[in-house]
């Protein structure tokens, strides 16, 4: 029965529809897969006087989305895209399509999940509010996201939209196959527990770092579990910001033996290029090699990888494998 399932879902044809930061991804998936994938580029305009002016397609000349599964792939780097998507989407789903698969690989509201003072808005909350607030087109909209931050996110969404929680961890034990990476630490202990049993069936050391209070409220990195001598390492986590807890990781690491140092995120935010922090005469150069995830393409289009030490690792498979079996 399972593999009849599986066989059917492999065999269901989508049309794609994607925000424009992502409509590179759209087209090799076509080319990749032409039987199952067809995109419609959508023209993203806007007014004079600011306001949208979008025209989805595969509506014009003839109508071929209605009725069909729509593969949607998302991507909210800023608030005024997201706000065009979200109509986008309304739209789709206002047109009698069979069902609606959004694609968002990363979630940014992902660490805004509670307030520590009143008056400050939880947008995690908010955003699962608007996706359970989508109108239903006889089924459920399935979100798919990759290492969101926060894994209780998940349960804000109600209603009309469900969460379809992904790793991109299956494309970092590929690439350690053939690399000379031999322990995978974690920056803190939230980053152990979620991710290191991901990693049982390879032989690795497991190192765990965190925060220690010195004095005042001087917070220093240490090695809380594990040997880093003799050692080529990977830190593993879900996203960098500016990256000063990867970059503190990597030092303490180094300075207890690690023969080198590598750095793996699933989401490069780097908010104002502070990547170059990280690169090749930057101050915070210590990483041999530093993978990520082309989830954010609005970043990761701008990093160096011919010239540097990124390598920017390819969803596009993996999104397919989750696709059609649900999880990774």
């Amino acid at each position: 029965m399972y593999h009849q399932q599986s066989r059917k879902r492999e065999a269901m044809r989508y049309q794609i529809i994607a925000a424009e930061a992502n409509e590179p991804l759209a087209r090799r998936l076509e080319e990749k897969f032409p039987d199952r994938f067809t995109f419609h580029s959508t023209e993203w305009n806007k007014f004079p006087d600011g306001t949208d002016n979008i025209e989805i397609g595969g509506f014009s000349p003839n109508n071929v989305i209605s009725g069909e599964h729509v593969l949607f792939l998302a991507t909210f780097h800023d608030n005024d895209v997201t706000l065009s998507q979200f109509q986008v989407m309304i739209c789709l789903l206002q047109s009698f399509i069979e069902s609606l698969t959004v694609v968002l690989p990363f979630s940014p509201v992902g660490t805004m999940e509670r307030v520590i003072k009143e008056g400050q808005v939880a947008t995690a909350a908010t955003y699962a509010h608007m996706f359970s607030s989508l109108p239903s087109c006889g089924r459920p909209t399935r979100l798919m996201v990759y290492d969101l931050h926060t894994l209780q996110n998940r349960f804000y969404l109600h209603g009309n939209s469900i969460a379809s929680l992904h790793s991109a961890i299956p494309l970092l034990k590929e690439k350690l196959k053939t690399s000379n990476v031999d322990c995978v630490a974690f920056p803190d202990d939230g980053a152990a527990k979620r991710f290191s049993a991901m990693f049982q069936d390879m032989d690795m050391e497991i190192i765990v770092c965190g925060k220690t209070r010195g004095e005042g409220d001087k917070r220093t990195v240490v090695i809380q579990d594990g040997d880093a001598k003799g050692r080529n390492i990977v830190i593993v986590d879900d996203l960098v910001q500016t990256g000063g807890t990867l970059f503190e990781s990597g030092k303490v690491l180094k300075d207890a033996g690690a023969i080198s140092v590598n750095a793996f995120v699933s989401h490069a935010v780097f908010p104002d290029n502070s990547w170059k922090r990280f690169n090749k005469g930057g101050d915070r150069e210590c990483f041999d090699k530093f993978w990520v995830t082309n989830s954010i393409p609005t970043v990761t289009n701008k990093l160096p990888v011919e010239d540097g030490i990124f390598e920017v690792l390819d969803l596009m498979d993996l999104i397919i494998n989750d696709l059609d079996h649900f999880s990774t």
